[in-house]
């Protein structure tokens, strides 16, 4: 199991044949202040060995400066099964986070556990933008 893909963007949805429609990826964020809010989605792709059939928990965690988690998200992925020669089984998960909390600027990781492993995600620079 691995981490095939994880962005945060503006909009992503699942189209037909099992494609990822994805806009607005970004990394960094400018805000006139802290506290911050934002709306953004998550989009994860697991790739699962032939054998990882069923159905797995997972936890993400948006982690910022000073190692404390800002937010907190759980939810669960079914896996299908598949034989070789087949591909491996993937799960793509689109998670909508609404008003997720900047507490102060710097830098931020989402930090994926699943399966007992702990999987790194997409990082975001959190800035101080001049006041208008």
């Amino acid at each position: 199991m691995y981490l095939q893909l994880a962005v945060v963007c503006d909009e992503a949805r699942q189209v037909e044949h099992g494609k990822l429609d994805i806009s607005g990826i970004f990394n960094d964020l400018s805000a006139p202040g802290f506290p911050a809010k934002h709306n953004m989605v998550l989009v994860m792709v697991i790739q699962w060995g032939h054998k990882d059939a069923g159905g797995y928990d997972f936890q993400v965690d948006l982690v910022g400066p000073g190692e404390r988690p800002s937010m907190t998200v759980q939810g669960q992925t079914d896996v299908d099964h598949r034989e070789p020669p087949r591909p491996p089984p993937r799960t793509q998960i689109i998670l909508p986070l609404k008003e997720v909390i900047f507490p102060k600027k710097g830098l931020y990781r989402f930090h994926i556990q699943v399966k007992g492993r702990s999987l790194d995600g997409p990082t975001l620079y959190l800035v101080e933008s001049e006041k208008q």
